[in-house]
């Protein structure tokens, strides 16, 4: 399983970015996708997280109603729309990846993904929102 993010950059506050994640080696298995992000000084925590075929969802309580995830099976492409970006939203994104069955559905997107748990990670990509 590879994943490879892009789409991060500088954006003023109150501005848009489309993080993606493209990923391969998924075969015929469900898997989470999750996004995480981490700041300086501080821990990688869980942003949002899909899964791949069935496409429930979580978000972190902060970007809930800023960020959207989805999937496009015909790019094999995890995106994270992120809208009203805040300069607290800064930080490197990755985007990772763990399959269903090792955890199950209810569990992986039930709660906030856990970075431990997730097998697979993307190099990261900037994201930076000034004031």
């Amino acid at each position: 399983v590879q994943l490879v993010e892009s789409g991060g950059g500088l954006v003023q506050a109150r501005g848009s970015l489309r993080l993606s994640c493209v990923v391969s080696g998924f075969g015929g298995d469900d898997y989470a996708i999750a996004w995480f992000r981490q700041a300086p000084g501080k821990e990688r925590e869980g942003v949002s997280s899909i899964s791949w075929s069935s496409r429930n969802t979580w978000y972190l309580d902060s970007v809930r109603d800023r960020f959207t995830v989805s999937t496009d099976k015909t790019k094999n492409t995890v995106y994270l729309q992120m809208n009203s970006l805040r300069p607290e939203d800064t930080a490197v994104y990755y985007c990772a990846a763990v399959a269903i069955g090792r955890f199950g559905l209810g569990y992986l997107l039930g709660s906030a993904p856990r970075v431990k748990e997730y097998d697979y990670w993307g190099q990261g990509t900037q994201v930076t929102v000034s004031s």
